[in-house]
């Protein structure tokens, strides 16, 4: 059973950056793909970005490209979500994902292993 545990997470202003992270205990991440995902209140919760087992491939969300970047250290069991030129509209409590299938999934369905989340709020 793997634990997932987000931090980073803070109040800022808009334009602002954060750094998340999100460090894995009890599994090896090496073999999984990871992802990220937000969910805003009263909304779903949404893909964020992706990467696969290597780091070598990375798939975002339209609302966050160019903006943000997906990364891992697998040396560190630890996956990061860099957060530039942050929004309001990016105001939500931001998850980490563990997935055993490849490549770089968008699909919340597979993913089968979260952390509890951390709290992301834009002020304007």
């Amino acid at each position: 059973q793997v634990q997932l545990v987000e931090s980073g997470g803070g109040l800022v202003q808009a334009g602002d950056s954060l750094r998340l992270s999100c460090a894995a205990s009890g599994r090896t991440i090496v073999s999984y793909a990871m992802g990220w995902f937000r969910q805003a209140p009263g909304k779903e919760r949404e893909f964020v970005a992706a990467i696969n087992r290597s780091g070598g491939s990375t798939v975002y969300a339209d609302s966050v490209k160019g903006r943000f970047t997906i990364s891992r250290d697998n040396a560190k069991n630890t996956v990061y979500l860099q957060m530039n030129s942050l929004k309001p509209e990016d105001t939500a409590v931001y998850y980490c994902a563990i997935s055993p299938y490849g490549g770089t999934p968008i699909n919340i369905k597979v993913y089968d292993s979260w952390g509890q989340g951390t709290q992301v709020t834009v002020s304007s």
